[in-house]
């Protein structure tokens, strides 16, 4: 009942901001805010918007399969957000953009434009619905079942609630919540962290000290070129993978440009930027203390490292401790989870009526395309459940993250180069672009045994970058 009573609170404090922050809302106001952000609030937000509940639940399990070795993805993060700040940020307010893919359609033709709004709505449609539907599993196991509520019920009522604080403020509404629920999860973790040094009776001294000792606290592998955790290929696919995840993701986008200006939006975004290397670092170093609590009482360590940390939820013998973990597990994902999936739905809502409808101010249009997303997303969990299967959710992953690409090839196309592209072949380009860097992954499999890890998404950019130019004339 403790948890129970931790939602209902978490979400009633959601629905007072948003009725604050929603009073006479526009469209002008959902889609960017009236462009009247406070920065630092937008940059807080950012940091937890970005660490989805999976990511919660995830990271910390790193530690037993990859060690630290994850920051050095961190590490090029920061170089990335340093290229969206000081790169593409100022094409977009120098355009004054609510999309960002109106860009697509301003330098390169309204096929490239379409094409782009396509690849975002359906990639941030299956990958937010992923990783919403594994919180909502973990949410069944530790509360719902054992009050008999159906899993298609907790679907609804979650995605029902995201919908409620959402509807009139989008945006605007985010900005404020997205702050809030940064505040729980850093909370949560935090707390985490304490009660397993407290079990451990460690001070924080003690506590740094072991982590930094502990052979899985090795963060650079300078050493081995074939690892996939190689520094330079873990640097390099961190910034790319900013520049295409954030810089080119309407979902990460569309709360920086709510900034009163230019240089407020790039001040929000390296104070986030840098903010993720010591926000994973606590990640990782509670992965790093689990594992050593769980040696010292000889308990086995789990085969997948997402499941450490439930481990540490569900082991206590203490029904006070039990629930005192079991609390702060829930408030940690639900915060991590719900400031991901609402900008989700609230980007997937903007890209649709701007970019495919080309209707930005109409209200009804709006509010209804809000609803039928929401109602998506609910058909889309229950088929990820309906399937129960691990390796679907793996494969949709991998899908998700071979449509990126194309994202990376088209702006760096229109940034960097003057040519005139075919505008009409533009979509066979991008279509074709993953399926050969499947191709060519499955060929280095067999051939040289070497497996394309973070690295294919700057292959996939590309392929689809040497497509456009092999179909582009010169602008003269």
């Amino acid at each position: 009942m403790w948890i129970i009573a931790i939602i209902l609170v978490y979400f009633a404090v959601l629905m007072a901001i948003s009725r604050l922050a929603a009073k006479r809302t526009t469209n002008e106001t959902f889609f960017r805010a009236n462009r009247r952000s406070p920065w630092y609030m937008v940059a807080f937000g950012m940091v937890g918007a970005s660490i989805s509940g999976v990511t919660f639940v995830s990271v910390p399990g790193m530690a037993l399969s990859s060690q630290m070795t994850y920051l050095q993805v961190c590490l090029g993060f920061i170089v990335g957000y340093l290229a969206v700040a000081f790169v593409l940020l100022p094409v977009y307010y120098k355009l004054n953009l609510t999309s960002i893919y109106t860009y697509l359609g301003q330098r390169l033709g309204q096929h490239s434009y379409k094409t782009g709004a396509w690849f975002f709505l359906l990639s941030k449609m299956i990958g937010a619905s992923v990783k919403f539907y594994v919180i909502c599993i973990i949410l069944q196991q530790f509360v719902f079942d054992a009050l008999g509520v159906p899993f298609f019920v907790n679907v609804i009522g979650m995605v029902l609630l995201i919908w409620l604080y959402t509807r009139k403020g989008g945006v605007r509404t985010l900005v404020f919540t997205d702050t809030f629920q940064t505040l729980c999860l850093f909370s949560a973790l935090l707390l985490i962290i304490y009660m397993v040094m407290r079990q451990m009776d460690f001070s924080l001294m003690d506590a740094f000290r072991s982590v930094a000792a502990d052979e899985r606290s090795r963060v650079f592998v300078m050493d081995d070129w074939q690892s996939p955790h190689n520094f330079w290929k873990q640097f390099l696919s961190g910034a790319f993978i900013v520049i295409v995840m954030t810089g080119l993701d309407q979902d990460m986008m569309q709360k920086n440009l709510t900034c009163r200006s230019l240089q407020e939006a790039q001040k929000d975004m390296c104070s986030y930027g840098v903010a993720f290397v010591p926000a994973n670092l606590l990640f990782l170093s509670l992965g790093v203390l689990l594992a050593q609590l769980f040696e010292s009482q000889s308990v086995v360590l789990p085969s997948k490292g997402d499941e450490l940390l439930p481990m540490f939820v569900q082991g206590s013998a203490d029904s006070s401790l039990f629930t005192l973990h079991s609390s702060l597990f829930v408030l940690g994902i639900v915060a991590a989870s719900f400031s991901s999936a609402d900008s989700a739905l609230t980007s997937l809502t903007t890209s649709y009526c701007v970019d495919i409808r080309n209707n930005a101010d109409d209200e009804r249009l709006r509010k209804r395309t809000h609803l039928i997303i929401c109602g998506l997303f609910v058909i889309f969990i229950l088929l990820f459940q309906a399937f129960n299967s691990t390796s679907l959710i793996d494969a949709i992953y991998t899908i998700v993250s071979y449509t990126y690409g194309p994202l990376l090839g088209l702006f760096t196309f229109g940034l960097f180069t003057r040519r005139q592209v075919r505008d009409h072949l533009v979509p066979l380009v991008c279509v074709a672009s993953p399926f050969m860097c499947y191709a060519i992954d499955t060929l280095a499999q067999h051939l040289w045994d070497y497996h394309f890890g973070y690295e294919l998404l700057m292959l996939n950019g590309l392929l689809t970058f040497l497509g456009l130019l092999l179909l582009s004339r010169s602008s003269r």
